[in-house]
């Protein structure tokens, strides 16, 4: 008579997971390495943030070098990162995410340990440079461990929660490291992280290498690839401080434009391409990846603004900012987990990212009706939470479904498109709205008298127009992702491995 609990431990499916998937076993453990690395690196686009002003007092530098200390780091990062995905597909994902891992250590305890700002912005580029490896390896490495779509949707769930409220938790940590240690605390923080996800995940891990001879990488794709998104980054940083009209900023632009158009043509005629074009093309995820291009434009009017707002209007401090950020946190987090793992399986990506994009945009429209004489608990505090449902119902799906039915050895580089989406949406976002966000303020105080309560009713004013533009976005993203998206719930993962090319686990 068969063991009867054996049958129940090891049902056909999962002996079959395990067949295919070396990770199958310790894929819940996994998945704790992999959301750490991914909550260092989103945290690290914040935390600093936070701890700047102590860091220019400290190093004494100028405020051109202090936008320079955020903007070395996005520069690195967005621009590498399609060449770090493709490299974790070539020397596989498990060296590509150690190699993350421990870099991003050894620059932010180098970082930390600053006595120039020269030492801290190579530093901070450093950290973007090892980011771009990590953050696509831990995508991928999410991808081809989870397979069975029950739990791929409980895990993309999770990852998806902490991408979208890594950044508001990375506010509240930046304040309390600075106000009760230091501001160096805000790099330092990374070595932890970086120490327990690399000790756990070079035991976890088994390196995945593609059978047969390994493809040479694509050299005039990278140069184009990593030049134009460069290009288009910096010309966005510079739309910050510089007008539209400047050089500064619409000749990298255009440069960045042109630098795409021919790496798209170079795509094209090469035999072995950076990124194959069979991922873009695919309906569902160049859907996802542009609707992940649209939420962190939206997010950043959330982030940016309201943080002024809390802080300058409602004199919060900087943990108290923190602090006020978690409620969106919580019901992202919520959202996000119950969207892939109840709602993801039964709907598809369609309904889910279109409703989520339109109850976001509902709530920046909402938190758009704050004045000078609101609260937290009058004017923020709900508009935050109904941002948080939206975003996370949004976004967690999109992420699943912009990784799913790719090849295993286009994993790293499909992983890599839907972290570059969120860091060109970032940056367009912050350039953007900061723009129209300025022009607002000036066309309320023209021709006024000026005062102490003009310039804080134009500042509000500025803030609630950049909510109202990041609204109409989220609003014309669910339209557009809703006519991209197909309808019905994605097929089933054995559809995944059957596609996939055969690969060679090596420790």
């Amino acid at each position: 008579m068969p063991d009867s609990s054996t049958a129940v431990a090891t049902p056909p499916g999962d002996a079959a997971a395990q067949h295919t998937n070396p990770h199958h076993a310790r894929r819940w453990l996994i998945l704790v390495m992999i959301g750490l690395a991914q909550l260092m690196v989103v945290l690290d686009a914040t935390v600093v943030n936070i701890a700047l002003p102590s860091a220019q007092q400290d190093l004494g530098f100028s405020n051109d070098a202090r936008q320079w200390v955020v903007t070395a780091y996005a520069l690195a990062f967005g621009s590498l990162l399609l060449l770090g995905g493709r490299l974790a597909d070539l020397f596989g994902r498990k060296r590509a995410f150690l190699v993350g891992l421990a870099g991003f250590a050894i620059v932010s305890a180098i970082g930390g340990a600053a006595t120039s700002v020269e030492m801290l912005l190579v530093a901070r580029a450093a950290q973007g440079v090892f980011g771009a490896l990590l953050a696509p390896a831990a995508l991928s490495l999410l991808t081809t461990t989870f397979t069975d779509p029950k739990e791929r949707g409980k895990a993309f769930g999770v990852f998806g929660a902490i991408g979208g409220g890594g950044a508001a938790i990375g506010l509240l940590l930046g304040g309390v490291l600075t106000e009760y240690l230091d501001w160096r605390w805000s790099m330092y923080v990374n070595i932890i992280f970086a120490v327990i996800a690399f000790a756990g995940s070079a035991v976890l891990l088994k390196n995945s290498e593609t059978d047969g001879p390994r493809p040479k990488l694509d050299i005039p794709g990278t140069i184009t690839a990593s030049a134009g998104l460069f290009a288009l980054v910096y010309g966005f940083a510079n739309a910050e401080r510089d007008s539209w009209s400047s050089v500064s900023v619409w000749g990298f632009l255009a440069a960045g434009v042109v630098l795409l158009a021919a790496f798209v043509a170079i795509q094209q005629r090469v035999s072995h391409p950076l990124l194959p074009l069979r991922v873009l093309l695919d309906r569902d995820r160049g859907g996802s990846y542009l609707a992940m291009f649209l939420l962190a434009i939206g997010m950043f009017s959330i982030f940016l603004f309201l943080t002024f707002y809390i802080q300058l209007n409602l004199q919060f401090t900087p943990v108290q900012s923190g602090v006020a950020f978690l409620p969106m946190v919580a019901t992202l987090m919520a959202s996000a987990t119950s969207a892939t793992a109840v709602l993801l399986p039964k709907f598809g990506a369609k309904p889910l990212v279109s409703l989520g994009m339109l109850i976001a945009g509902a709530g920046l429209f909402w938190l758009s009706a704050i004045d000078t004489t609101s609260t937290y608990a009058g004017g923020v505090l709900f508009p935050l939470m109904v941002m948080g449902v939206g975003i996370g119902l949004a976004m967690a799906p999109a992420m699943s479904v912009a990784t799913f039915g790719v090849d295993t050895h286009d994993a790293g580089v499909a992983s890599a498109v839907v972290n570059t989406a969120q860091q060109v949406g970032g940056s367009i976002g912050t350039a953007l709205l900061s723009t129209l966000a300025g022009n607002a303020a000036t066309s309320f105080t023209a021709g006024k008298v000026p005062s102490a309560q003009l310039a804080a009713e134009a500042a509000v004013h500025s803030y609630t127009t950049a909510f109202v533009w990041g609204g109409w976005i989220f609003v014309i993203g669910a339209v557009i992702c809703g006519l991209l998206l197909r309808s019905g719930a994605p097929a089933k993962a054995s559809e995944d491995a059957s596609d996939a090319t055969p690969v060679a686990v090596h420790m």
